[in-house]
């Protein structure tokens, strides 16, 4: 190569280095273009697809180590030829396991799911915990892999989130463009764990967004689609669950038995919903008691699985095999209702002893046994007017999911995705209105934000509940000696008089002052110890507090309608 050559070559690369260089700081300081922003939707969509692929994998992979299962879906199967001590060692050995990783790497030893990606998106600008998210999903592997009873999805959605927090941080996005790539991600995940795009990007906007915002509408749909492309090449086209044949629905007289199983699907999921929580207090409040260490608690939950499991197997992991059987009408009456108790009780297990794992297919399960049980009913009693009873397990997987999650649209539209039968939409869409409409009004509308609720993060409520919170006293004041200050001595008159509020609370907490007191300015301060006086930092004023939540609210609805 001629010295030209060389020279031509050397500064043609200089000049693409610096092109990248000063391509990736425009990134940084105006943030991503539209064309920029699809292609990191893209990249999100792709790496959320692989770590659900991968997370899959891993599930399969520990459980044919340890049940010689072939796959996740003929787990029961497996355990049923195992000598009995094996069945009730293996989720032992696992609690063991999970208790040390979350000891070790979560500061509360509570397994991180779709909750905390809710939270990241109201309350954290789209970002979640990643130490935290990649101890919970290792915790859910070995859960599942191990008999643990619960879904897949709540681990790797926040696994997801843990890959857009990352790139988030690295390009410093905000708030809109944080939680649009935490859509992103989430929609990914969903599409490439259950092969279905539409109602993964569908799962992104309700459940985690919380909003249908047209911005957020194309770049979300081009991870899910990524994120399917990715599961299609591992697995094929090919549906979760396989139904026999194209179910028959005598549409008008039947529909009022699907409004009946509608109602009925709503309770038994608040049932399903409340025992969970139940069990997180008892065993929370057993764990007090006896002092029993906190790594401890998930191998006593497996130990009370692998009793379980060595006279009902079918409890073990997600319990695709017993959902398959209930779509395909191969359960007897008694036994899908002992199956679907059995499964309410290994699963409040499983989540109260904070052994690791999701809801939704634990509730797909419980909804496809109540579903059957209801409609073996049905057509035993009216069978002249009656279609197939697996049409009822298919509308019953719906509408317990729907009412867990509280999202009816996506979860309507996954059932039609994990079983290729879309000639039964009006059954399904029957019953899911009806559960999700009883579902919501006895819990706080859906597990998730019970959840939530139950630690003090009031999301459930809209923006306007949470908002303030997100804002510090110290950001908002006017700082002493400052143009339009607060008189001093005014100031010590309220602070002597109780009226004051530390600098480190939120607008929430000083709004709770100003309704009680009715003053223009509450006085900031920084508490000292006990019997010396406070340090006067400066003065919050009505107004200004009012003014930051209105921007605030505004913004939020700025981005809502764009």
């Amino acid at each position: 190569m001629t010295q030209s050559s060389r020279h031509f070559l050397s500064v043609k690369l200089n000049a693409a280095t610096m092109a990248m260089k000063n391509g990736w700081r425009v990134l940084l300081d105006r943030g991503p273009s539209q064309f920029q922003f699809w292609l990191i939707a893209l990249a999100i969509g792709i790496a959320a697809g692989f770590a659900a692929l991968l997370f899959r994998r891993g599930i399969d992979a520990l459980q044919t180590l340890v049940y010689s299962a072939r796959d996740m879906a003929h787990v029961h199967s497996a355990a049923q030829v195992l000598p009995w001590y094996w069945v009730m060692i293996v989720p032992i050995l696992g609690g063991l396991v999970v208790g040390f990783i979350l000891h070790r790497f979560t500061p509360d030893g509570r397994v991180r799911s779709v909750s905390d990606v809710i939270e990241g998106a109201a309350l954290q600008e789209g970002r979640v915990e990643g130490r935290e998210g990649l101890a919970s999903a290792a915790a859910s592997i070995i859960t599942l892999g191990t008999g643990g009873s619960s879904g897949r999805e709540g681990p790797v959605v926040h696994l997801a989130g843990v890959i857009s927090s990352w790139v988030s941080n690295r390009i410093n996005a905000d708030g809109i463009t944080g939680r649009d790539l935490l859509g992103c991600a989430v929609a990914a995940a969903v599409s490439a764990s259950f092969n279905a795009p539409i109602a993964g990007a569908l799962f992104a906007l309700e459940v985690v967004l919380r909003h249908f915002a047209l911005h957020a509408f194309a770049p979300i749909v081009i991870a899910s689609v990524a994120g399917t492309v990715i599961n299609r090449l591992e697995f094929g086209d090919v549906t979760e669950f396989s139904l026999p044949m194209a179910s028959v629905l005598e549409f008008y007289v039947e529909l009022p038995a699907f409004l009946i199983l509608g109602l009925v699907c709503g309770l038994v999921a608040t049932a399903l919903m409340h025992a969970i929580l139940f069990a997180e207090d008892m065993a929370s409040y057993v764990q007090l008691r006896t002092r029993m260490p906190r790594w401890l608690r998930p191998a006593v939950s497996g130990a009370l699985l692998g009793l379980l499991a060595i006279w009902f197997p079918h409890i073990i992991g997600v319990g695709y095999e017993t959902t398959s059987l209930a779509l395909t009408g191969q359960l007897v009456l008694h036994e899908a209702m002992i199956f679907a108790v059995l499964k309410v009780v290994a699963v409040s297990i499983t989540l109260g002893g904070r052994m690791g794992g999701g809801v939704f297919s634990p509730s797909l399960m419980v909804g496809a046994l109540t579903g059957l049980s209801f409609g073996l009913i049905a057509t035993g009693l009216f069978p002249e007017v009656s279609g197939s009873s697996t049409l009822y397990a298919l509308a019953g997987m719906g509408a317990v999911a729907a009412a867990v999650l509280g999202a009816p649209i996506s979860t309507t539209l996954i059932v039609f995705e994990l079983t290729g039968d879309w000639q039964t939409g009006l059954a399904v869409m029957v019953a899911v209105s009806m559960s999700t409409a009883l579902g919501s009004n006895l819990v706080r509308r859906s597990f998730f934000l019970t959840q939530l609720e139950r630690r003090g993060v009031q999301v459930a409520a809209g923006p306007q509940a949470y908002l303030l919170s997100m804002y510090l006293v110290s950001n908002v004041m006017r700082p002493k000696g400052a143009e339009k200050a607060a008189p001093e001595d005014r100031c010590w008159e309220l602070i002597g008089d109780g009226i004051y509020v530390d600098g480190s609370a939120t607008l929430e907490a000083a709004m709770a002052v100003f309704e009680r007191a009715a003053v223009p300015f509450v006085p900031v301060v920084t508490l000292k110890g006990e019997g010396e006086p406070p340090d006067l930092l400066g003065a919050l004023f009505h107004v200004d507090a009012l003014k930051t939540y209105n921007r605030a609210l505004a913004a939020v609805s700025k981005e809502e309608h764009s």
